[in-house]
């Protein structure tokens, strides 16, 4: 699904999309994002590079064939790579089974787009998604990943897979996974010299004005 016409690499462009407010894209609020990851907290227990052990995690919404199909589309938007773990090690699946509980007007569309994504690779190579080959995954994603370039004819597909997409990029970088991929380190003490020179010298400012304290009088806004 990589796009060559870009300078950026999935992962890079997936992180810039989550950054950007997803909780409002996707129609919920900050507080809903954090009880759902904290529902997956479990299968990020396991080191980033290693299959989450979630043999005990029974999805609330998904049935068995969809929780599968899930797990292995998250994976294909979000895979494993050198510089952190993959969605299923985000716990992502579990994030997504609790806002489709959490958000019963997603479920529709959830549902009627896993059921596309079968329907149209038994279409193309008579088998379920699941089933195919990694190549023929490939092509099918490749079909429906680009909005300006996919064909009238996918238009559900690419709807879904858009909103699939949002999904992975919200829970997987609101995870603990996510957070050390980007670099985040949160409410850490840094040792700060001030604004650089060059940054001091385009705004016309010296630094002995920048250390000279104007008094604040008291009693006034």
């Amino acid at each position: 699904m990589s796009d060559p016409s870009s300078d950026l690499s999935r992962r890079d462009a997936l992180a810039i999309m989550a950054i950007a407010p997803l909780a409002a894209a996707l129609g919920t609020t900050p507080d809903v994002i954090e009880a759902a990851m904290a529902a997956s907290q479990q299968a990020q227990q396991e080191p980033a590079g290693q299959k989450p052990a979630i043999a005990g995690y029974k999805p609330r919404f998904f049935r068995p064939h969809e929780w599968r199909t899930v797990r292995l589309l998250s994976d294909l938007i979000m895979p494993r790579d050198e510089r952190s773990g993959s969605a299923t090690d985000a716990g992502v699946p579990e994030f997504i089974d609790f806002m489709m509980m959490d958000r019963p007007t997603m479920q529709l569309q959830m549902r009627g787009g896993l059921r596309w994504l079968d329907n149209h690779s038994n279409t193309r190579f008579a088998k379920r998604f699941i089933s195919l080959t990694a190549k023929q995954q490939t092509s099918v994603l490749d079909e429906i990943a680009y909005p300006d370039k996919a064909a009238a004819e996918v238009s559900h597909g690419v709807g879904f897979f858009n909103f699939f997409r949002d999904l992975t990029a919200a829970g997987f970088w609101s995870s603990r996974i996510g957070v050390k991929d980007i670099g985040y380190i949160g409410n850490e003490w840094r040792n700060w010299d001030g604004c650089p020179p060059a940054a001091l010298r385009r705004l016309g400012v010296s630094q002995e004005l920048m250390k000279t304290r104007i008094p604040v009088e008291r009693g006034r806004s």
